[in-house]
């Protein structure tokens, strides 16, 4: 795809705040894209989804993992909070997972990001997460853009969590 049809697309995505297609149209964007209007593009993704964001929190509904623009947002959302726990932002993350937590009606996202918050609650660094709790070979055969399956040392930080009454 050349660079002017492309923008054009990516422009027709953003005035209808269409994530889903945004992510269809990351792939070109990569190889057209300086670094630069890569950032813009991943900017604008993550401002539409802090609309949905607010939208969705004032209308007190869960979002729908099998509504296409939901599953955009919440795995725009997610990037978004690991972004910050990659930075070593570990307050920052851990209330976005809390918030993503409650924010989708699939409980299995919602039981992993429960993870996620409490390994960030405990100071637990992504790298030590990544090596210690999470399963990233069985995570990837699931497909799952967001960590969801653990090892059993997660269960140890569910255990510890209960014990302390969060």
């Amino acid at each position: 795809m050349d660079k002017e049809k492309l923008k054009e697309k990516v422009l027709q995505a953003q005035q209808n705040s269409d994530i889903a297609s945004l992510y269809v149209l990351e792939q070109n964007a990569h190889e057209v894209f300086d670094e630069e209007t890569l950032q813009s593009y991943y900017a604008n993704i993550l401002d539409l989804a802090l609309e949905r964001l607010t939208d969705t929190l004032e209308s007190h509904v869960r979002m729908d993992m099998t509504d296409v623009q939901d599953f955009a947002t919440l795995r725009a959302l997610y990037e978004y909070a690991i972004e910050h726990y990659s930075a070593g932002e570990i307050s920052d993350a851990c209330a976005l997972f809390e918030v993503l937590s409650g924010l989708s009606n699939d409980e299995k996202f919602s039981n992993s990001l429960i993870l996620h918050t409490l390994a960030s609650k405990e100071n637990i660094s992504l790298d030590d997460f990544i090596a210690n709790i999470a399963d990233i070979e069985s995570t990837q055969k699931n497909g799952t853009f967001y960590i969801s399956e653990f090892t059993k040392e997660a269960q140890k930080l569910l255990d510890n969590s209960q014990s302390k009454g969060e």
